[in-house]
């Protein structure tokens, strides 16, 4: 059996966008699913949009989601160079090939009579491409073109009849009539190939077996199909994956300012949940579950589970498969990896931050909203005292006043040293049964007075745990005087 040979081949433009990495990542699942290779290739031939340091972002993100390749440029391999710019001699050889076998020309047209040719074909209503014109000239025109020094381009040549019919694994049958294919440019004015040439080249070189890449390939497949034809070279197999929607109309980009890879990690994602619901964003598994391990992604892959249907990038699922990730952490773990963002927010010295991250876990979905759930633990923030008004708790300003009075001689006589949230627990639930009262009467006035919010990652008892006993106390106070005044 013919060994699989993948490959992902991004072009060093700036960060990893996510459809980007999903293109990765179905790439690398497939590559390892069926026991083959997984190749990195950079794919740089368009010189002037290439940003500084973003070759190192692609290395980065790959090695930190775990798609490591097993061929590429800084690993080796035996089909190398695996940098476009490197191969550029590689490209003009097989360029002169197609010109020798009459499946390419050189083109001498400049930029002025393109123009003309397009507002031509405006005018007439017809399809706007190049009119085939330099391929008419004869060998002696070229040659005195060539001495005078006139720049050139070498294009493709299409068939002007007929059909190119392809398969994908997706989208299954495709025919394309030749008469609508432009003459696409295989090698630019500088020398360098422009992306289309350069990639079947490499993907044959490279003895790519499988090509995964975005449905808005589609229409460019026919012609990369006529150059494999024209060599006489194996067509490979074809995964086109419809794109990562915003929404429903709009795509997701970065050159709209969607979020990369590195945008959601930074925003305190964890990188196994990202990728876990990558996979997700156009691959359906087949069963109900959702959480998989890159491991367990490994086993379940099978192209037949990727759908034409754009995905939509829905955040709020992103969220809950995150929180999972995070709840599944062990207490070590989450505490080591929270303790940056809670230290945003929490500065004051002799502060619990294991204690923090404890009550924190079982509610955090994102670690970058942990500074807002604690931001009240260094200071009270001023409140409206209507927050103790509670429906659901039956509870009202009145009815906090006197909760609260009785829940400060019984705080002032727990010790210090004991001050924990098991023995708050215990006296207050103890004065509960004594008073006869619901137990949010009492709990929810005491969450108010110490936090200033509705909503926390933890109760009283636990938020009076984390600030001691003596900030508890003050905080207890403050609420009394200002339901005091206002009575």
């Amino acid at each position: 059996m013919k060994e699989v040979r993948t490959r992902f081949a991004p072009s060093p433009t700036g960060y990893m966008h996510v459809g980007n990495l999903r293109t990765a990542l179905y790439t690398y699942l497939l590559a390892k699913k069926m026991g083959g290779k997984f190749i990195l290739r950079i794919e740089d031939t368009d010189q002037e949009r290439k940003v500084d340091g973003a070759v190192g972002i692609i290395y980065g993100t790959l090695r930190e989601t775990g798609l490591n390749w097993d061929e590429g440029p800084d690993v080796g391999g035996d089909f190398g160079p695996y940098i476009q710019s490197e191969r550029k001699d590689i490209y003009f050889s097989f360029a002169e090939k197609l010109i020798e076998s009459g499946h390419a020309y050189r083109c001498f047209c400049g930029r002025e009579r393109l123009e003309e040719v397009r507002r031509i074909q405006a005018a007439s209503g017809v399809p706007q491409k190049y009119d085939s014109h330099c391929s008419r000239l004869g060998a002696e025109e070229i040659r005195e073109k060539l001495a005078q020094g006139r720049p050139c381009v070498i294009r493709q040549k299409i068939p002007e009849t007929g059909t190119s019919s392809f398969h994908d694994e997706v989208f299954g049958d495709i025919s394309v009539d030749n008469a609508i294919l432009d003459d696409q440019i295989l090698i630019k004015g500088d020398g360098m190939p422009t992306y289309n040439f350069a990639n079947v080249i490499d993907d044959h070189t490279m003895r790519i077996s499988h090509v995964v890449r975005g449905s808005e390939y589609l229409s460019s497949t026919p012609k990369y199909n006529l150059l494999y034809q024209a060599f006489g070279w194996e067509i490979p197999v074809y995964i086109h994956c419809s794109p990562i929607m915003k929404n429903a109309a709009e795509k997701l980009s970065k050159r709209n300012g969607d979020a990369s890879y590195q945008d959601l990690a930074a925003r305190g994602y964890l990188t196994e949940a990202i990728i876990n619901y990558i996979a997700l964003l156009g691959w359906s598994p087949k069963s109900e579950r959702e959480i998989f391990s890159l491991d367990e992604l490994i086993e379940s892959f099978d192209i037949s589970g990727i759908s034409k249907s754009p995905a939509i990038f829905d955040i709020a699922k992103l969220n809950h498969i995150n929180g999972e990730y995070i709840r599944a952490l062990s207490p070590e773990a989450f505490a080591e990896k929270a303790l940056p963002w809670i230290r945003r927010a929490v500065r004051r010295e002799g502060a619990d931050t294991a204690l923090i991250a404890k009550v924190l876990q079982p509610r955090c979905e994102i670690f970058s909203d942990i500074p807002e759930q604690i931001d009240f633990i260094d200071k009270l923030p001023e409140y409206d005292l209507e927050l103790y008004r509670s429906k659901k708790m039956k509870t009202s300003p009145e009815t906090a006043l006197s909760a609260l009075k009785e829940i400060l001689p019984l705080l002032e006589a727990v010790p210090a040293e004991g001050f924990s949230a098991e023995r708050i627990h215990s006296e207050l639930f103890a004065l509960i049964e004594r008073l006869g009262v619901k137990n949010g009467f009492m709990l929810w006035p005491l969450r108010v007075a110490l936090s200033g919010k509705r909503f926390t990652p933890g109760g009283g008892i636990e938020i009076a745990a984390i600030l001691g006993k003596e900030e508890s106390l003050q905080r207890i106070k403050l609420g009394i005087k200002q339901l005091e005044q206002q009575a």
